[in-house]
């Protein structure tokens, strides 16, 4: 591979700066100002759409992710120009955590709206589940499933970290330009068409958040924000490679 570029180490530097930071304040201090919370939870700011990509769970997340940037980052800068690239990899990571935003609707809102049937108030609903987080279990309520208010709680405490979304929609658009450049995976010296091993990887993650389990990864994996930062990342890059193709780069 070539040169690390200016920008994609830039970006490598913040991310290992919040994570050495994050690690150095009193827990889960840093979790609560700059992870993605769900926007009824009383630590959501706006602000975490943007700092949650820097924010990561664990050594192996940043590891992972800050290769994966090393690896395909520079070659989609040089592609398209810093200023591209750059709109390119927050795109995909708001539309990551956008798309994620929206499973976890899907997951709050039955029983949500079934409280509110039964005549709760939202800051009523807002207390239960602050409550249920503090003591670790819940009352149930007449009407309302198990499954529903487990699912409402699971969307409400869990907050979203990561730059996967943002190198998803890099590692797509890296697809997208060089379909048939080979790559091989660590540990598995077989050469596979970025087409086919990148395109490989997002269908598992199409799977495992339809069946709610991962082949591959953690089981708290984030899988529709990667989906969200894969189709965004697609999106921008088929537009400008269709409209703006020159012999050097984007224009």
């Amino acid at each position: 591979m070539g040169r690390i570029t200016d920008t994609v180490k830039t970006l490598i530097i913040i991310n290992v700066i919040f994570f050495i930071g994050s690690g150095l304040l009193s827990t889960g201090y840093a979790d609560a100002l700059f992870a993605l919370w769900f926007p009824k939870h009383p630590n959501f700011k706006f602000w975490q759409l943007l700092t949650h990509m820097f924010m990561h769970g664990g050594p192996t997340h940043i590891l992972f992710n800050m290769f994966a940037l090393y690896m395909f980052g520079s070659h989609i800068e040089n592609a398209l120009g810093q200023q591209r690239f750059l709109f390119l990899y927050f795109s995909a990571g708001i539309g990551a955590a956008l798309l994620q935003l929206a499973s976890n609707y899907y997951d709050f809102l039955p029983a949500y709206q079934q409280f509110i049937s039964l005549g709760w108030t939202d800051d009523q609903i807002q207390q239960y589940l602050v409550e249920a987080l503090n003591t670790g279990q819940f009352s149930l309520q007449e009407g309302i499933s198990e499954d529903s208010i487990r699912n409402m709680i699971t969307a409400f405490r869990v907050p979203m970290v990561g730059a996967s979304g943002a190198i998803f929609g890099v590692v797509v658009a890296f697809a997208v330009l060089y379909p048939n450049l080979p790559l091989m995976l660590l540990f598995i010296p077989i050469p596979i068409k970025a087409k086919y091993l990148i395109g490989g990887y997002v269908a598992l993650d199409l799977y495992a958040a339809i069946m709610g389990h991962n082949i591959i990864g953690p089981a708290n994996t984030a899988n529709w924000a990667h989906l969200g930062g894969a189709l965004i990342g697609f999106i921008i890059i088929w537009y400008w490679k269709k409209n703006s193709f020159n012999d050097r780069r984007w224009s």
